[in-house]
């Protein structure tokens, strides 16, 4: 039976007096937001977790990059240990070009270097360098540009029946296992280097695999035809620019083209044939799949490769053993028996001639030392392998263990998921140092562990944004009491709300104005007080900007220091690019004041601030009370930062800061020495600089007059005072009201009349704070 209107009423209002509309609705909507979290819970972490999988399998870029970083650095931790190879790399070093002449030699040279060789009984002689161009000392080419006169008329017939200087070394060629080297390039030409290997194929047609050129530079076709073997020095970078493989196989269209190390040890060892065996061969398992090259056996050695015909260099540190500068072989008391039986690998170290390589280990290695290198670990027989199966399981490892660090995490919560994260990173990186140091083997140990993180990361953060709305209020009741920053630390950690420190390096600043008491006599309270937070507001900005933190007001002083609360690895170059900041700023503060004093008829003077920063330990931590404390630092270092700060008065500078900050700041600003001083309450001197400009912004008048100055204080140090007046006096030529100048040039006066003691010490010692 249906209600009166009057019931509806009155049962309606009832209920929302009970239960109101507007609570159910917000409960619904609360409901429906922890559905949708619960899904973003459960079903991103596999969707992150699979997509990771594919992006593995599909060799992205970046995750190649990375896992190339990674070995890189496996092979800088445990380089390959140097062993007596017969492999020698006879260098045309600065000595040798000292020596023997500039480079290119004359091809007479060369030829007796060759004859020099063979008299030593190498077994092949490889040459990092390509003979493209005719010798441009032979006299049938040298004479066209020698004037037409009577005299040279003379002998000019019987000087061009001298031989040419390329079939003389083609035939000293001919006589010693020499291999060329030559240059393949991507630009389309006809000039196909002569290939005196033949080739041997097994399995899949390895053309499809092997890296493709178009064209080459090539030597003369005399010393082709005369040389043993001829083989490509191409350098093939990866994407970083870093030389990690090199090809041991190359081609010209469907030409195959041995590189220069691969031919280097066929002529050695007198074997015709290098095989290549391709995935299907006997002995190769693919599955059917075509996964490539496999091995390139050069005579009697087999060498694995992977896919594209390359090979896992392994590095050995800069070996001198390895090295001979040429200009030693061509001496006539060399020692033979040094070269007998080794591949005589012929290229340059000298800068100028700029064949210098990036690898793993050194970021400018000579070229001719990787060819050297990969000619060794073939004879040595140490490898580094990428195993077929590496791929796949990494992948496996990778879904294993994300997806029970995904069930954990669901089960339990963040407890057990860190655990697990923990242990599978540790476990896949000692795992992989494993393979690297006994098997030799590359096996990705980042990849896996990042996704991991990543998806823990991503766990953890849902977990914390449950609990963001009562952080939030803690955040907002703190921050009325303390700063922002440290009501965001106290929201999300409350235990470090008691007494306590910690010891950490950090960057201290002390500045205050010069002569604040003559200036604070222009103002009355309420102006000196307004004068003050205009002067204290911008500074503070300044500080704020570069990641600093503002400890406390000490009248007209601001102390601050960086690398806390928060961690900050840059902090010394943040600290100097702040003051440079805060005096640029000061400049255009005193404009406006200027101005407004110029406006009203008031005297103006300017404000300048004298600056101390330090870099070193202290103590950080929240100190007083247990009814109240500050988040403040204590130490040595801190007290010294002060002292700098009135050490400016001494020099007549506005900026000290000590030598422990200019090298902490790597180089982001420019500094000049001001000497070393020992300041009062310490026994042990400091050298102190002053700021000048960050670096690249220093004005051209003082990049003119700076070696001066520096000059001078060197010769100051080294009692050398007149040569210091000089110095200092070219200085306050350009910059006549330059404090430190002044003040050396007062001192290398007095000194040069009357010496200062023998056990004088270079150093000032400051009396007054």
């Amino acid at each position: 039976m249906p209600l009166p209107d009057a019931a509806k009423t009155v049962k309606l209002s009832t209920f929302q007096k009970v239960v109101p509309l507007s609570r159910l609705r917000s409960r619904w909507q609360e409901r429906r937001r922890g559905a949708m979290s619960r899904w973003v819970y459960i079903v991103v972490p596999w969707l992150i977790l699979l997509g990771c999988a594919g992006a593995r399998l599909m060799r992205v870029d970046a995750i190649e990059e990375l896992r190339n970083r990674v070995f890189d650095y496996y092979q800088r931790a445990k380089p390959r240990p140097y062993e007596d190879a017969p492999v020698r790399i006879l260098d045309l070093d600065d000595e040798t070009l000292k020596r023997l002449g500039q480079w290119p030699w004359p091809r007479t040279l060369i030829g007796r270097l060759v004859r020099r060789l063979s008299e030593c009984g190498v077994s092949a002689v490889a040459f990092d360098i390509v003979f493209a161009e005719p010798d441009r000392t032979s006299a049938g080419r040298i004479m066209p540009l020698w004037p037409q006169t009577a005299d040279l008329d003379a002998v000019r017939s019987r000087l061009l029946r001298l031989p040419d200087h390329d079939r003389l070394l083609a035939k000293e060629f001919a006589k010693a296992p020499v291999v060329v080297g030559c240059v393949l390039t991507r630009q389309k030409n006809e000039d196909l280097p002569a290939v005196k290997a033949s080739f041997g194929f097994s399995g899949d047609d390895p053309t499809d695999f092997i890296i493709p050129f178009y064209g080459a530079v090539k030597n003369l076709p005399e010393l082709e035809e005369a040389a043993s073997g001829s083989g490509s020095f191409n350098s093939i970078t990866d994407s970083d620019g870093i030389i990690r493989r090199v090809p041991l196989v190359l081609r010209v269209g469907t030409t195959l083209i041995p590189s220069l190390a691969a031919e280097a040890l066929r002529v050695a060892q007198g074997a015709p044939t290098i095989a290549v065996k391709s995935a299907g061969s006997s002995g190769e398992a693919s599955f059917g799949a075509r996964t490539g090259i496999s091995k390139v056996k050069i005579g009697k050695i087999a060498v694995p490769t992977d896919a594209q015909g390359r090979i896992l260099v392994y590095y050995t540190k800069h070996a001198k053993a390895r090295t001979i500068p040429i200009w030693e072989v061509m001496e006539k008391g060399f020692d033979k028996s040094r070269l007998e039986g080794v591949i005589a690998v012929i290229g340059t170290s000298a800068a100028g001639l700029k064949d210098q390589r990036a690898t793993p280990l050194n970021p400018m290695a000579p070229g001719v030392e990787v060819h050297a290198q990969v000619m060794e670990q073939v004879l040595l027989g140490r490898y580094l392998e990428r195993p077929d199966w590496a791929d796949g399981a990494e992948v496996v490892y990778l879904l294993v263990l994300g997806s029970l660090l995904i069930l954990l995490f669901l089960r339990f919560g963040a407890g057990w998921g860190l655990p697990i994260s923990a242990g599978a990173v540790v476990g896949a990186t000692a795992l992989s140092w494993l393979a690297f140091t006994r098997w030799g083997w590359l096996l990705d140990a980042v990849f896996p562990a990042a996704v991991i993180l990543l998806i823990h990361a991503f766990m953890t953060i849902i977990s914390y944004m449950r609990s963001e709305g009562e952080r939030r209020r803690v955040r907002g009741a703190f921050s009325r009491y303390m700063s922002p920053v440290l009501a965001e630390q106290l929201a999300a950690h409350p235990e470090k709300l008691k007494l306590g420190g910690e010891f950490r390096d950090m960057t201290f600043h002390f500045c205050d104005i010069a002569g604040f008491s003559t200036i604070s006599e222009f103002f009355d309270p309420h102006g000196l007080i307004a004068f003050l937070n205009g002067f204290l507001t911008p500074m503070t900005e300044v500080i704020l900007e570069h990641q600093g933190t503002v400890d406390k007001y000490i009248g007209d002083c601001i102390m601050a220091y960086w690398n806390a609360p928060l961690e900050d690895p840059e902090h010394a170059q943040h600290a100097c690019l702040a003051v440079l900041e805060m005096h640029e700023r000061l400049a255009e503060l005193n404009d406006e004041r200027k101005a407004e004093a110029e406006a009203e008829n008031k005297k103006f003077v300017p404000i300048r601030i004298r600056t101390g920063l330090n870099t070193g330990k202290c103590i950080v931590g929240n100190m007083g009370s247990e009814h109240r404390f500050d988040y403040s630092v204590i130490g040595d270092d801190v007290n010294l930062a002060s002292r700098l700060e009135g050490a400016n008065k001494f020099f007549g500078t506005y900026i000290m800061v000590s030598e422990s900050t200019v090298t902490a700041a790597r180089g982001a600003v420019v500094a000049r020495e001001l000497g070393r001083v020992r300041v009062v309450g310490k026994a042990v001197p400091i050298r102190v600089f002053t700021l000048m400009a960050r670096q690249g912004e220093l004005s051209l008048e003082w990049q003119s007059v700076l070696p001066r100055y520096e000059a001078g204080i060197a010769a100051f140090n080294k009692r050398d005072f007149a040569a210091a007046c000089g110095c200092f006096r070219d200085v306050l030529a350009v910059f006549p009201e330059d404090g430190p100048s002044k003040l050396y040039l007062n001192i290398c006066t007095d000194y040069a009349s009357v010496p200062p003691p023998e056990e004088w010490d270079e150093v000032f010692n400051l009396t007054a704070k």
